[in-house]
């Protein structure tokens, strides 16, 4: 683990986050410390959606949606750093999937390679990041949903830090 990684601190921002812009400015500081890469401008949307997807970016967009029925699912049933430990790996993959980059598995390996080097292998996210949810909470395999809900949440201060030119 390189200095700059233990300096960032990850695993203890990860039990601090409150909400989806802790979240989020915890995942931008990761992705740059990395891959030297940021963006500005996302929204998150919180929506029901089949349970086979977690979340996605559309392309071409400042739009990152997760799976409501999932969060609430894990956020219930599952510890504090379980639930913030997935918020992080899937805005991980949905960010950079915002930079452009299509190609899943690479994603997919970019979001591991992120997690095992800022949390270690053995981190609940880093381990959802290699495999896939499911791996750390079985009972996402007992959801059957497979319709996009119509009704949708979009966050408010969601990547507040760069709203300013927005408003």
């Amino acid at each position: 683990m390189r200095l700059i990684d233990k300096q960032l601190n990850v695993p203890e921002k990860i039990l601090k986050m409150k909400n989806f812009n802790d979240a989020f400015e915890l995942v931008k500081l990761a992705v740059n410390s990395k891959f030297n890469m940021h963006r500005a401008g996302l929204s998150l949307i919180l929506q029901g959606l089949p349970s086979r997807i977690g979340a996605y970016h559309i392309l071409g967009s400042n739009v990152i949606v997760v799976n409501r029925t999932i969060l609430n699912i894990i956020q219930q049933h599952k510890s504090i750093e379980e639930y913030n430990s997935y918020l992080f790996m899937v805005l991980v993959h949905e960010y950079l999937h915002s930079f452009g980059i299509i190609d899943e598995l690479g994603v997919r390996q970019m979001t591991y390679d992120l997690c095992c080097s800022l949390l270690g292998i053995e981190h609940p996210a880093s381990i959802m990041a290699k495999g896939d949810p499911s791996t750390l909470f079985p009972e996402l395999n007992l959801l059957r949903g497979e319709r996009f809900d119509e009704h949708f949440e979009v966050i408010k201060n969601f990547d507040k830090t760069t709203q300013s030119y927005i408003q």
